[in-house]
């Protein structure tokens, strides 16, 4: 995620390079992480003779998802008990904004609560 720095101090503008280029390494490992659990898949049904049946990489990464949902909204991951539902409400609410303004998603989004201003 790039952030525009114009008109911040420098320090300002450090920190925030720093922030994107570990967000940027974190991205890099995640894809390499989906890619060896979709290949360990593979080979583990390759071993039991189910060659092409193992789960796609985006199913990997359905589960990642849904488990930094989780972690985001205070939740076990495992027993999705102790979540906090305002979060969910704004993680829910941006996912629908992204995709209906970038990717042009004929949904509707959730309403503004009342007494939130929009930003």
């Amino acid at each position: 995620m790039s952030q525009d720095n114009s008109g911040n101090d420098p320090a300002e503008t450090q920190i925030a390079d720093i922030v994107e280029q570990a967000d940027k390494a974190l991205s890099i490992a995640i894809l390499a992480a989906l890619q060896e659990a979709r290949n360990l898949a593979a080979e583990g049904m390759s071993a039991i003779g189910k060659e092409g049946v193992a789960p796609a990489l985006e199913y990997f990464a359905a589960v990642v998802h849904q488990r930094m949902y989780c972690l985001m909204c205070g939740a076990d991951p495992d027993t999705f008990e102790g979540g906090n539902p305002d979060i969910a409400y704004h993680v829910i609410r941006n996912s629908q904004n992204i995709a209906k303004r970038y990717w042009s998603a004929d949904i509707d989004i959730y309403p503004e609560r009342e007494g939130e201003k929009r930003r």
